[in-house]
């Protein structure tokens, strides 16, 4: 066997017997013949075909063997192929149960956060956390240098004792005045003073046990602690740094669990919203779809909602808390909000791939009983997790091409297939 190519234009190559090829060699005008036919034989009818065998015939004579050359073509080629119904993947309108849904971008929120700062002055002698990780509360953070408040302590305490003793002197030499006084041995002016320098040495006590207080507060400030349980930042100092209250933030502390999410809703969406959900009675539900797209695996709660409208944007904020027992939500991440309103009654849906539109609005591709495919208008009320909500144009068992829709136009033939049966 051999080969009939053409070496100008590329067609169909097509094994003939050698001998028929030989003698095509004889004659390169009729071999463009034979290949422009070659081109066209699978779309051509027959008797075309015997016309085309007539004409190089009475071209090249009653003697040459190219027509035999050609018959030997067409057997090769097999019948004429008819033209193949395009294969398509439909899919069946049906009654679902979608929920009332809405979304909305929002950032996540630490529901605490803190700078933790120094409050005294001094030199960072420890420091006792890991960066990133998480702190137990009442933690020290920050150790600073204390002896310069321990011995302010230590002074504080002794003034206080003598003050103390000078109390009790006082005390008793007031209480023999009185006596005495009581006796008519001592004038009133003598107990008197005497009444008064006790109120001083009392008064004195006072003072002293303040500024000890103090003295002990400083020197608690030398430790700087986790207020609650959380997630501590990079540190902004170094151990034997000098740091005091104009330092600036030591350290951010956030609270990781549980999480809050802020987002602004328009007032307009927020109210039909609400109608709608109000249809329906069942819970609403919050969920999370993350910056990647991936869904977070906890539900939420909204437990915020502004008293006010923003008028710039008219929006209204609120706030929803979501469970975060694996810390993998973080402070400041975009994300998104869906609220669902879960009950809801059964709507006609197909999936959101077989809804088209141009410039009349949304349509569809139905393929009838008799496989042959027209366009219908629909009216889509709202796109919910992958499927469109069908108000008016479609009924319940039609059904509608998803896959294949570039390949047909109205009025043609199809072969449908349902979607997963291949």
């Amino acid at each position: 066997m051999a080969e009939i190519r053409h070496t100008r234009k590329t067609f169909e190559t097509v094994k003939v017997p050698s001998l028929a090829m030989h003698r095509v060699h004889e004659d390169g005008f009729t071999f463009l013949w034979i290949a422009a036919l070659l081109t066209v034989i699978g779309d051509t009818p027959t008797h075309t075909v015997r016309t085309m065998n007539r004409i190089l015939i009475s071209l090249c004579g009653a003697g040459s063997a190219l027509p035999a050359a050609l018959l030997a073509v067409l057997v090769a080629v097999g019948p004429v192929s008819a033209q193949q119904v395009p294969r398509v993947v439909v899919a069946v309108a049906e009654m679902t149960e979608v929920s009332q849904t809405a979304a909305f971008n929002g950032r996540v929120v630490a529901s605490q956060k803190v700078d933790l700062r120094a409050r005294i002055s001094g030199f960072v002698q420890e420091i006792g956390f890991v960066e990133g990780g998480t702190v137990a509360e009442g933690k020290v953070l920050f150790r600073l240098e204390d002896d310069t408040y321990r011995f302010a302590l230590d002074q504080a305490e002794a003034s206080v004792a003598s003050a103390q003793s000078a109390e009790a002197l006082a005390l008793i030499e007031r209480d023999r005045q009185k006596e005495l006084n009581q006796r008519g041995s001592a004038a009133d002016a003598v107990l008197q003073r005497a009444e008064a320098d006790y109120q001083g040495r009392v008064a004195d006590v006072r003072r002293l046990e303040a500024q000890r207080d103090q003295a002990a507060l400083n020197l608690s400030y030398a430790e700087v602690k986790a207020p609650f349980v959380g997630r501590v930042g990079l540190a902004a100092v170094d151990v034997g740094a000098l740091v005091g209250p104009e330092t600036g933030p030591l350290l951010t502390l956030v609270k990781t669990d549980p999480m809050m999410v802020e987002f602004p809703v328009p007032e307009r969406e927020l109210l039909q919203f609400q109608a709608k959900a109000a249809e329906v009675s069942g819970t609403l539900a919050l969920s999370l779809v993350r910056a990647d797209g991936s869904l977070y695996n906890q539900q939420g709660t909204l437990n915020f909602a502004d008293v006010t409208v923003n008028q710039g944007t008219d929006t209204i904020l609120m706030r929803a808390s979501f469970p975060n027992p694996e810390g993998t939500l973080t402070d400041g991440a975009l994300v998104s909000v869906r609220l669902a309103a879960e009950g809801a009654a059964p709507q006609l849906t197909v999936p959101q791939q077989a809804v088209q539109r141009d410039l009349t609005g949304p349509y569809v591709l139905v393929v009838g009983a008799d496989n042959v495919v027209q366009p219908r208008r629909v009216d889509v009320e709202r796109l919910a997790d992958g499927l469109a909500v069908i108000a008016s144009g479609l009924s319940e068992g039609e059904q509608v091409i998803t896959e294949g829709v570039n390949k047909v136009r109205p009025g043609m033939t199809v072969d449908a297939a349902l979607a997963g049966q291949g």
